[in-house]
């Protein structure tokens, strides 16, 4: 992936906004950031969108800011003057993807059958728009094409929101997912940037999806790893799993056989995606061990550790 495909993967979510007054972007600019989605596609389908655009660039330059809805080279040119860093349009025009694309900008326009796809890939693209995504069959398609297009990704949009949101998101071949859901209208007008951020910080919490997986204790050695574990177990009518560096107590309880990170132990704690994870925990401030990454066969982050401890325990991030 692109520098910039990396920024959409690890944002996941992006907000596409149709403005009339460009005295409220940076305000909802800033209600993105504060939400933990530092992105937005500004669609042209209102009069104010270039100069909203052009504030966002500015005055919040933390915002991945592109535009949607361009249907015209025109609408093209305007929106690259102003700033956007990617352009998006519903539907795939051949002449506009070209022309965009001629420019040195990112372009994803929207595609809802194969052939379509297969238009843009001719043009060198490797991620599309998915327009409009329930409508065309969902994720279930989606799953269908990438057996034959295995190096297209895709951004989903139309008929996304919390509840469905995962459906798309835990599809790795999902670069992320476009919606409007908090970013209505209403509450734009009413400038209810609070009301924005607080659905913001919702999605992404369902995004990465948090949930204890296990806590690690540290044990003298394998004897006392296996008394703790073995009266956990006695205890509470958990199943004895012993392994080759550890012995866990049912799945919740891991009871190392030689003291290793933390004071006392570990906390493993669960996530959807873990490279998504470390970027929106990146937002607030978390560090990490980078010499503790683990992935996969396909590069994914599948373990990594916070470099600082809580209450003598290091604290890692795992795969769901």
């Amino acid at each position: 992936m692109t520098e910039l495909q990396k920024r959409f993967f690890s944002i996941g979510i992006i907000p596409v906004i149709a403005i009339d007054d460009a005295e409220k972007a940076v305000p909802l600019a800033r209600a993105l950031v504060k939400g933990g989605l530092p992105a937005a596609e500004v669609t042209f389908r209102t009069a104010a969108a270039e100069e909203a655009i052009r504030r966002i660039v500015a005055e919040v330059p933390d915002m991945l800011v592109g535009a949607g809805t361009v249907l015209t080279k025109e609408q093209a040119d305007r929106a690259i003057a102003a700033g956007s860093q990617f352009i998006v349009s519903p539907g795939f025009n051949p002449e506009i993807t070209r022309y965009v694309l001629d420019k040195g900008v990112v372009m994803m326009p929207g595609t809802a059958t194969p052939g379509e796809m297969e238009q843009a890939m001719s043009m060198g693209l490797d991620v599309v728009k998915f327009f409009p995504a329930e409508q065309n069959g969902g994720v279930a398609k989606l799953k269908a094409l990438a057996g034959p297009y295995t190096n297209l990704r895709w951004m989903p949009t139309g008929g996304v929101n919390t509840k469905n949101m995962m459906d798309y998101l835990g599809f790795d071949r999902i670069i992320a997912c476009g919606g409007t859901w908090m970013v209505k209208k209403d509450l734009i007008e009413g400038e209810q940037w609070d009301e924005i951020t607080r659905i913001c910080k919702e999605a992404v919490k369902t995004m990465l999806g948090f949930s204890l997986a296990h806590v690690g204790i540290n044990c003298a050695d394998e004897a006392q790893a296996e008394q703790t574990a073995k009266t956990l177990c006695a205890l509470f009518d958990l199943e004895y799993k012993p392994g080759n560096s550890s012995i866990f107590a049912g799945s919740a309880v891991e009871c190392n056989k030689a003291p290793g990170r933390g004071a006392n132990g570990h906390i493993a704690i669960g996530t959807n995606n873990v490279d998504r994870a470390v970027y929106h925990l990146g937002l607030r401030g978390v560090t990490f061990d980078e010499s503790s990454r683990k992935t996969d066969a396909k590069g994914s982050t599948k373990a990594i550790y916070l470099k600082d401890e809580l209450a003598g325990f290091a604290v890692h991030l795992v795969k769901k």
